[in-house]
């Protein structure tokens, strides 16, 4: 591997020199540039980037830490595709490093992005509770912003959504629509978006006046199958439903075709909401109602607010983005819909 010392002595000059034309930091002639980087051409030097990182202080790079369990479908590839873009924007680099399946992992790949030199670091959690995340951006001098999380001490490094309220909006629709008997399919129960979801359907029926039956709340895994096998759980207790909220739109279209399968006809028999709005779900038959989640607006505002803690700027403190109620043709009016 070649070093600085002999792209020195290649192109004639100090290897101080060579640190100015890399850093580009101090005065150097175009004519000592231009033979600094023909050697470093003809020698095949690459410079060592985290130790330059160290000398310069700034990287231009920005970790982001996601748990493999979220990698796959339409939310993470809007959530990636739109960071990397913002952040392309701005003039810096994103490394993405997986979070796996533990608090300490999570922690663990924070750490190793700043080990890198990232400048910054974006964390979507998974498993680290509120209180592990505030001390987090406590112990490290670089900004840590955390995506879907309201923290407690540090409410300037968190954006987040109203997942609570929007199911509330959603599950209220339903029943100002005459349905008085509502499914809900859960995701992960470990995952705090599928707890919030969750909370804000039982408000909604609460404030409603209308009973929680635990029957109707039945357990998915984000996945089109286990909404599928919800309905399947659903059907076989025969408990009475006019309407389904389903946690995201790929349980919901699972959901929608087990109905299908056993007879069911949807909206006719059975309304469905589901949340995310994939670009799919225009486009079945019939179209999927959906709650869309402002996902760009969101790593606009996390991109705004890393680059004014390094570089300087304004940012808002308001960071709970709500979210759109998207009616299309998969829900009709219950059977308790009154005509006013």
């Amino acid at each position: 591997m070649s070093t600085m010392q002999e792209v020195a002595k290649k192109a004639g000059v100090s290897k101080a020199t060579v640190s100015r034309v890399l850093t580009g930091k101090g005065y150097v002639s175009e004519a000592t540039k231009i033979l600094v980087y023909q050697a470093i051409e003809e020698i095949g030097y690459r410079p060592n980037l985290i130790a330059r990182n160290l000398a310069t202080s700034k990287s231009g790079y920005i970790g982001l830490v996601v748990t493999n369990t979220l990698y796959r479908g339409n939310y993470f590839s809007e959530l990636l595709s739109q960071t990397a873009l913002q952040l392309e924007a701005s003039g810096r680099q994103i490394i993405l490093v997986d979070g796996k399946h533990s608090a300490r992992e999570e922690h663990e790949a924070v750490q190793f992005l700043l080990d890198l030199c990232c400048d910054a670091v974006i964390i979507y959690p998974r498993f680290l509770s509120v209180d592990e995340m505030d001390l987090l951006i406590e112990q490290y001098k670089q900004p840590i912003i955390v995506m879907n999380r309201k923290l407690r001490k540090h409410q300037s490094h968190c954006v987040c959504c109203d997942h609570k309220g929007s199911s509330y909006t959603a599950t209220r629709y339903l029943i100002d629509r005459g349905h008085h008997d509502i499914a809900f399919i859960c995701g992960v129960l470990d995952s705090p978006t599928a707890i919030e979801r969750l909370s804000g359907y039982k408000e909604a029926l609460e404030h409603a006046g209308l009973p929680i039956q635990d029957d109707l709340i039945v357990s998915g895994k984000w996945t089109s199958a286990s909404g599928a096998a919800a309905i399947e759980k659903l059907l076989a207790s025969e408990c009475k439903f006019s309407a389904v909220l389903a946690s995201n739109d790929d349980m919901a279209i699972g959901a929608m075709k087990q109905l299908n399968q056993s007879g069911l006809s949807v909206p006719q028999d059975v309304s469905i909401i589901g949340f995310d709005n994939i670009p799919p779900s225009a486009f079945l038959n019939p179209a999927l109602s959906s709650v869309k989640e402002p996902v760009s607006e969101m790593i606009h505002d996390v991109v705004n607010r890393l680059i004014a803690m390094l570089d300087g700027g304004y940012f808002s403190n308001d960071n709970l983005y709500t979210s759109e109620l998207i009616i299309r043709d998969s829900v009709v009016n219950g059977p308790h819909f009154l005509v006013k």
